[in-house]
Order: C-alpha cells, then sequence, then structure tokens
C-alpha cells in the first residue's frame, strides 16, 4: 500500500515538475543568444534581396541593433547605460513603466524586427518571420499577458528610435543632386559591365552617431594622377596592381573572393546577363559578430550588445569613407589600365560603383574589427564561415584585426583598389572604430 502511495505521489511530482517546465520552454527558447543571431541573418537576408548598398544596409542594421540594446539597457538598468545622450541626436528614449511581466529577450526582438523594417523597408518585410517566432514561444507555454506587456516596451522603445532616425538626412539625401560624370584625367568615371552611376554621393552628409562629423579625421589624398612618369607613385600603383591580378596564386583568389561581398554582381556570358546576390560588407561582418558571440558563449544581453556596438562602428565609418570618396573623385584601377595598357584588361571582381580612394570595405572592416577587439578582447581567434551559403570556403583568423588586415590585401588582389588606398583605408577604419569604443560607455560592469 505505502509503495502505491509512493509511486502515485512521484507521479504527481513529476508531472508538476514536467508542466512547470512546459511553462517556461518560451524562456528558454527567446533567451537563446543564436535566435537573435538569427533575426539578424533574417534581417540581412531581406536586406540581401532587396539590393540595398552597402551603407544603406549598415544604416538598416544599426538602427535595429540600437532599438533592440534599448530593452537590454531599460531591463538591465544595473548592467548596461542607454545610449541617449551618448550618440548624436538620441536625446531620450519613452520607456513606460516598469512591468514584471515583460519578457526582455521577447521586447528585443520585437524591436529589432520593427525597427529593421521600418527604416528601410516597406512595412511588413518581416512579418512572416515575426509571426514565427511568436508562434513558436506561444506553443511553448508564452502566456498572452507576458506577450502584450513585452510589446508594449519593444513598441515605445521602438518608437523612440524610429523618431531619432528620421532626423539623420537620409530622406533628404534621397532627392539629392545626381553625381555629375565629367571627362576629367583621373577622375572616377562607370565601369563595366553594369555602367552604374556613382553609389550615395550623398552618404558623407549623414548624422554619424558617434564619430564629431564625416570631415574630422585628417586623411591625406591620394598619390596625384601620373601616369607619364613611370617613377610616380601613381604609375606604381597602377602596375602593381595590374601585374598582381595577372598572376594571382589560387590563395589570393580565394581571399579576393571570400571577401567580395558583392551585393549584386552583374554576370555577362556571351549574350546573356544575369545578376548574383551576397552579403554586403556589412552584412558579412554582421555574420561575424554572430559567429564570435556563439564561440564566447554570450548570453541573450551580451550578444544584442555585441551587435549594437559593432553596428555603430560600421555605420560611422561609412560615412567618413564616403566623404573621402566624393572628396577626391578617383578614377578606378580598370579605368586606367584600359585607357592606357590593355582595353581587354578586367579585375578579378566586378568594380563597384563608386570613386577608389578611400577604400570602403577596407575602412569598415578595421572600424569593426576595433568594436569587436573592444568587446571580446585581442587575439580571439575565430573561423569564419560567413560565405559557405554561397559556396566559399571558410577562412580563420587569429583575431578580428588579423582578419581586417586580410581584407586589405583582398582589394588589391580583386583589381579594385590599388594598395596605397587599403592601407589609407585600414588606419583611418581603425581610428574610427577605436573611437567608438572609447566614447560609448554601454556596459556599467
Amino acid at each position: 500500500m505505502m509503495k502505491r502511495l509512493l509511486a502515485g505521489l512521484c507521479v504527481v511530482i513529476g508531472i508538476g515538475i514536467y508542466s512547470c517546465k512546459e511553462k517556461t520552454a518560451y524562456k528558454t527558447y527567446l533567451h537563446n543568444p543564436e535566435l537573435f543571431s538569427q533575426t539578424v541573418h533574417e534581417l540581412n537576408t531581406v536586406v540581401m534581396g532587396n539590393n540595398f548598398p552597402p551603407m544603406v544596409a549598415a544604416r538598416n542594421y544599426v538602427y535595429a541593433a540600437v532599438a533592440a540594446y534599448e530593452v537590454m539597457a531599460a531591463t538591465h538598468p544595473d548592467e548596461y547605460q542607454s545610449l541617449a545622450g551618448q550618440v548624436n541626436g538620441l536625446k531620450n528614449i519613452s520607456v513606460p513603466a516598469a512591468d514584471k511581466k515583460v519578457d526582455e529577450a521577447l521586447s528585443a526582438l520585437l524591436a529589432y524586427i520593427k525597427v529593421g523594417e521600418s527604416v528601410t523597408f516597406p512595412e511588413g518585410s518581416m512579418k512572416s518571420y515575426e509571426d514565427s517566432i511568436l508562434q513558436l514561444a506561444r506553443d511553448k507555454g508564452l502566456p498572452s499577458d507576458v506577450e502584450k506587456a513585452s510589446r508594449v516596451l519593444s513598441d515605445s522603445i521602438s518608437a523612440s528610435i524610429i523618431r531619432w532616425s528620421k532626423k539623420d538626412n537620409y530622406l533628404e539625401t534621397r532627392g539629392a543632386e545626381k553625381y555629375t560624370v565629367k571627362d576629367i584625367p583621373g577622375r572616377w568615371i562607370p565601369t563595366p559591365p553594369m555602367y552604374a552611376s556613382a553609389t550615395e554621393p550623398h552618404w558623407k552628409e549623414i548624422r554619424p552617431m558617434v564619430i564629431d562629423s564625416a570631415s574630422m579625421f585628417n586623411v591625406p589624398p591620394p598619390p596625384a594622377y601620373n601616369i607619364t612618369d613611370k617613377n610616380s607613385k601613381y604609375y606604381q600603383e597602377v602596375m602593381a596592381i595590374k601585374k598582381a591580378v595577372d598572376s594571382l596564386t589560387p590563395e589570393q583568389k580565394h581571399i579576393a573572393e571570400f571577401w567580395d561581398d558583392n551585393p549584386f554582381k552583374m554576370n555577362v556570358t556571351g549574350h546573356v546577363m544575369y545578376g548574383s546576390k551576397k552579403f554586403s560588407p556589412s552584412g558579412h561582418w554582421m555574420s561575424v559578430i554572430g559567429i564570435a558571440a556563439k564561440q564566447a558563449k554570450f548570453d541573450f544581453a551580451n550578444t544584442v550588445y555585441a551587435y549594437a556596438k559593432t553596428s555603430i562602428a560600421l555605420f560611422d565609418a561609412f560615412i567618413e569613407c564616403w566623404y573621402v570618396k566624393y572628396t577626391y573623385n578617383t578614377v578606378r584601377p580598370e579605368t586606367v589600365i584600359n585607357k592606357y595598357f590593355d582595353p581587354n584588361w578586367r579585375p578579378y571582381l566586378q568594380t563597384p560603383a563608386f570613386p577608389e580612394y578611400t577604400c570602403g570595405h577596407s575602412t569598415i572592416s578595421s572600424s569593426a574589427a576595433e568594436a569587436l577587439t573592444s568587446v571580446f578582447g585581442d587575439h580571439f581567434a575565430f573561423t569564419d564561415s560567413t560565405e559557405l551559403e554561397f559556396g566559399i570556403k571558410s577562412r580563420s583568423f587569429k583575431s578580428f584585426r588579423a582578419a581586417a588586415e586580410e581584407n586589405n590585401w583582398a582589394r588589391f588582389y580583386g583589381g579594385i583598389h590599388f594598395h596605397n588606398s587599403c592601407i589609407i583605408s585600414t588606419e583611418v577604419g581603425r581610428k574610427v572604430g577605436q573611437m567608438v569604443a572609447d566614447r560609448l560607455k554601454m556596459k556599467k560592469k
């Protein structure tokens, strides 16, 4: 008799424990930091599908990441400090009264999705993805009052971030004067096969987040255009890139392809033309953040923090770089080599539609590397598997700075940037990233 009673009691206890686990299963699901990284990847995929250029993509990522981070700051006030008053133009965040029913992870995910799609995309771009998250969470026991409270916080913070985003001069630059192509030696002109017009010539006018202005860094001018004097710095740069592309090793080709990150490549085969898409440079670094956070076993809040800080560094680096690009308006190697040395010469990678100096990818990569180093530490070895989904094998690095240094060479091997440009860009990007890391006070512990 006693054994039966004990057995029955065990069953009841077992059912109770199982029931408790079922009621909190949604927390395990929502608080998994990999879910946040997956959400970033989802936005990255939407960006890629819409052919947004890298600097516009960086804008989309940063506002979404800041919105998610502000949820963490509101729900973890002892650990994280709001960016209000720290980044340009963000004076305050509307946060409703504290509600113990709020699930901070759910609220952060909702904020990221809402701001991510509203900043650049038509409403509903990520609706099906949001619905899938919510349905799975409900299936795992998400209470309706928790969902409601979490959305109230998310909506309030999202509204603040969206209002802030609308004052960064993005809309004003949509109708700005187009770039004028001039037949002047050394000046940029469209390149094959697309011969596309100059991309975002007014991006330097976008409000930065941390740096004082796009022009605050003392960037030296590029070597003077001189294609007749074989002893000139410019002539030597031209010959160096032509020689390199004409004799690339398999390893150098892999490096170039790995860091290509062309969001829309025009492929031409005979009379057939078709486009192929990949993550942009900023999208590539979004992936790196997720890889590092998983390897470091970051929790949900720290993962959000890493995305926010690095996204800000990327965003500001693009603004700085675009100021320099459209100050000097320098011609691409392809144009010079075709005109003076070989009309049939083509770079290994497709030339992007904007001036050569300075290099955007080298600038933003070194900026991102500094932000990531401030989060994860130096000598953080990792394997970057970002390009696997595009059929390009992974590469391993001893640190984020080492990855940025390789990117420096990648643009040269690709034949789209003189190496002097890559070197200068890496140095300036590092300064931008360091300024972001030094000025932002995000973690309190």
